[in-house]
């Protein structure tokens, strides 16, 4: 099964005199054929030097750009690692609960 993982930006935070955007607050989910997950997270940013990209002509392409890339790629990496196995693990759980002397099937 090959799995799917998409990053969305839920919010940025931003100052108004400038719309300089300083913490961005995301989403990721996995899914494949049968299972899903997600997590969330925010992140802040440096106050870039030069121009600022106004802030009606962001996208959420860049602004998920930036946030990968202030994450790092092995942050990315781990974190779509952590999602895939909690995919595994609904796929074939290796942990349980219940009662032995109950019927399940009652």
């Amino acid at each position: 099964m090959s799995t799917t993982y998409t990053w969305q930006i839920n919010t940025l935070d931003r100052e108004t005199s400038d719309g300089y955007v300083f913490t961005a607050h995301y989403s990721i989910s996995a899914q494949n054929d049968v299972y899903s997950s997600g997590a969330y997270g925010s992140i802040g940013f440096e106050r870039p030097e030069g121009e600022l990209i106004p802030f009606s002509e962001l996208t959420s392409s860049l602004c998920i750009e930036w946030v990968k890339n202030a994450l790092t790629e092995e942050k990315v990496e781990a974190i779509e690692l952590a999602l895939q196995q909690q995919l595994d693990e609904q796929a074939a759980p290796t942990t349980a609960s219940g009662l032995p002397w109950v019927n399940q099937n009652q």
